[in-house]
């Protein structure tokens, strides 16, 4: 068939367009990673986690030493603010323990609590009560007294340093007995909260450690000593476990030497134990069943929101592989949920969804926390409808997002166990 002058003009402008039109781009679908590559990204997560939570115990470790070179209002509330930003990203690691020993084994040196806080300083006890048929140290007073009977042991604490503050840290096997860690520190900057379920902190004033004439409630040197003692271990602690996240440090090299398998199911264990038995059931679900003050977590600084809140953007990064360091830097690579996605992603996408809802509830908490609507603990008050709803929502979101992992875990083939708790798995053990 003969074409047309138009048609054959029309023919000759296409091909000089597909002559002179750059080549399509054709993007590749990406390769599923390997469980070796998200371990790798996970133990780089890890590692920036310790080290921007190491940066802000030495900034913290600054703070001290401000206000014990003057101690003012505006030097203690610095060095409050200093502890606080402290919690930011270590409160993120915590997604780390349970799977991984190394981090489960040395987690109570920097974070145990509840701690009896009479084994450290004075306390009222009108409210504290002078005794404990569980803890023979439940006032021993490290701050006022330069002996300490532990059994039939007496301790010199005639110098309060790092040795003395290990030594006493769970003595005579109290889990109680905290005398190192976040939560010490907290108790010295703050001092008691004695408000219960009402507004209020702790609050312990600067003179608590001035020298000379202006020191109150006595043996302001040794608290002080005290304070930067726990400071120092606290930054010490902390180069420890950066070290074991470095290449060939104890803990990247434990999760490795688990093979494929067993660095996938560790992660999960993470995630799935402080999701339900840790966060869910002994941080949350315990103090709104017993509407008990004392069973916040960050209890003597009203900073327990930030600190849940904390856990669960830790956990997202974990798993999604992508974590956002303190001066705004970001460390990322293949994660956990680009492998859930590949290998079973009607499970991955439950568990995104799921992650996305708990973290959304804890907003709400801490939003309503930063906004001076109430603190924590007034959330946790016995007749509070809308306080205890906040919580219980956090608390389901959690639960929720354990099973998502759950699901995730079977579907991929793998087996884990998960911490549980009474508070959750049998409320009527809980008194």
């Amino acid at each position: 068939m003969t074409r047309s002058p138009r048609a054959l003009l029309a023919a000759t402008a296409l091909a000089g367009l597909l002559a002179t039109a750059p080549a399509l781009a054709i993007t590749p679908v990406p390769a599923a990673p390997t469980a070796e590559a998200v371990v790798e990204t996970y133990a780089d997560i890890a590692h920036a986690m310790y080290a921007d939570s190491l940066a802000a115990a030495r900034d913290l470790r600054g703070a001290v030493d401000a206000l014990l070179e003057n101690p003012s209002d505006e030097t203690l509330a610095a060095a409050r603010e200093a502890w606080r930003a402290a919690r930011v990203p270590y409160q993120q690691t915590e997604g780390l323990r349970f799977g991984n020993a190394v981090v489960d084994d040395w987690e109570g040196k920097v974070n145990a609590w509840p701690l009896d806080e009479g084994l450290i300083d004075y306390v009222a006890s009108d409210s504290y009560g002078e005794e404990s048929d569980e803890n023979p140290l439940y006032t021993a007073n490290v701050v006022a007294n330069e002996t300490i009977r532990v059994g039939r042991e007496t301790i010199d604490a005639s110098t309060i340093d790092a040795a003395l503050l290990q030594a006493l840290h769970e003595a005579d096997g109290v889990e109680a007995n905290v005398s190192t860690g976040y939560h010490a520190i907290e108790f010295l900057l703050w001092g008691q909260d004695l408000n219960g379920t009402d507004a209020g902190a702790g609050a312990r004033p600067a003179s608590d450690f001035a020298l000379g004439e202006g020191c109150t409630s006595a043996n302001c040197e040794r608290r002080r000593d005290y304070l930067v003692a726990a400071t120092d271990l606290l930054v010490s602690d902390l180069e420890e476990m950066v070290a074991a996240w470095e290449d060939g440090g104890a803990a990247r090299a434990d999760i490795a030497g688990k093979g494929a398998e067993g660095g996938l199911a560790t992660i999960l264990t993470g995630l799935g134990s402080l999701s339900y038995g840790e966060l869910a059931g002994e941080r949350m679900k315990l103090g709104l069943l017993l509407h008990d003050p004392e069973e916040e977590h960050d209890c003597f600084s009203d900073n327990t929101h930030n600190s849940h809140y904390y856990n669960q953007v830790g956990m997202q990064a974990l798993y999604g592989g992508r974590y956002e360091r303190t001066d705004g830097s970001i460390v990322e690579g293949p994660g956990l949920a680009d492998y859930a996605q590949a290998q079973a992603p009607e499970a991955a996408q439950a568990v995104s969804a799921a992650m996305e809802e708990a973290h959304a509830r804890l907003a709400v908490m801490k939003q309503r926390a930063d906004d001076g609507i109430e603190a924590y603990d007034q959330m946790l008050a016995l007749g509070n409808t809308e306080g205890n709803a906040v919580l219980q929502a956090g608390v389901e979101g959690l639960v929720s997002q354990a099973r998502a992992l759950e699901t995730l875990v079977a579907d991929l083939g793998l087996t884990i166990t998960v911490e549980g708790s009474d508070s959750l798995d049998d409320p009527t053990l809980v008194q």
